[in-house]
């Protein structure tokens, strides 16, 4: 917070288009556990949760001198966000569990229970070829600084972590969707990034029309042993065609069957649509993530491009 504790009060009583149009975004939260006791219900279960978008989401307004939307703020992702340097599992087990007991700093009279699990780091020398698809949005909303342009800058750093056997594609969608680059070697760099340079931003949004041609491309990729992602990069506008968040998850859900998972990458502010990049990455069996910087970038497509995209195991649930 400032330090005189006036600066942020006097952003929102202004009232700046900014914030007017921040109202339009829209997140996925769901309602907060209630307390349990433990000695009669002392069993849990649940899914294991990888995403990181909220911490982005959370500091991008922040930075920006605005409260988040209390919906944007999901705890399990601020802390997902942070490593840990966990030890690294043995003697070929797929995981090693860590669980710490500390005094609760707000409360003495409870304790915190901390439980993390560090999967096998995947041998990158070894790991198997690598199909990407890019899903780019490119609707007349995507036509600002911190979105397409941002968006071409993320994808150069990714481009430079796949090797030469590695293959890229790259689908668009703004009223109708359309490939912009065959299944191209990732060692043709010149080819991708004169193809990813001429993007534009414009037309209204058919998401689910590019959705199903990023999954025709990504299986006309597909060989036995290969790794096949379709990463969808957009600012959350899915205004046109098959844009109810329940029609998503189960269109996702069928194709993952195929063994191709879906990514999403979230940029830009304004229209954010967060409750449907989070039903297509659960539901695609892949990771959402928000970008707003180049750093951001970084962790997400340089740093953590292994553990994203090569995962240890699928459907993971936690007793």
């Amino acid at each position: 917070a400032p330090a005189d504790g006036m600066a942020m009060g006097g952003i929102v009583a202004e009232q700046s288009p900014q914030l007017e149009l921040l109202n339009t975004e829209a997140f996925a939260n769901d309602a907060p556990n209630p307390v349990h006791i433990t000695t009669d219900t002392p069993v849990s279960t649940f899914s294991i949760d990888v995403d990181t978008a909220s911490y982005s989401v959370i500091r991008n307004s922040l930075t920006s001198g605005t409260l988040p939307n209390p919906d944007a703020v999901r705890i399990e992702e601020m802390v997902n966000y942070f490593t840990y340097d966990y030890p690294t599992p043995t003697d070929g087990n797929a995981f090693q569990p860590n669980v710490s007991v500390t005094a609760t700093p707000w409360n003495a009279d409870t304790q915190l229970v901390q439980i993390g699990l560090q999967g096998t780091l995947p041998d990158l020398a070894d790991r198997p070829p690598l199909n990407l698809v890019f899903l780019i949005d490119t609707s007349g909303s995507m036509n600002q600084p911190n979105k397409l342009p941002l968006l071409k800058q993320s994808f150069r750093l990714m481009l430079a972590q796949l090797r030469p056997e590695d293959q890229v594609a790259i689908v668009t969608y703004a009223g109708s969707a359309g490939q912009v680059l065959a299944p191209t070697p990732a060692g043709e760099r010149s080819t991708i990034l004169a193809a990813l340079n001429n993007l534009g931003a414009g037309r209204s949004t058919a998401g689910q029309a590019g959705l199903q041609q990023a999954y025709a491309t990504a299986a006309a990729m597909a060989e036995d042993g290969d790794v096949n992602r379709v990463i969808l990069a957009t600012d959350g506008d899915f205004n046109v065609g098959l844009n109810n968040p329940d029609d998503l998850k189960t269109f996702i859900a069928d194709k993952r069957k195929s063994g191709t998972y879906l990514s999403v990458l979230g940029f830009g502010r304004g229209n954010l649509d967060d409750a449907t990049m989070q039903a297509l990455a659960q539901n695609g069996n892949g990771t959402a993530s928000y970008i707003d910087t180049l750093s951001e970038a970084q962790k997400v497509l340089v740093d953590q491009l292994s553990g994203a995209l090569f995962p240890i195991a699928n459907d993971v649930k936690i007793q």
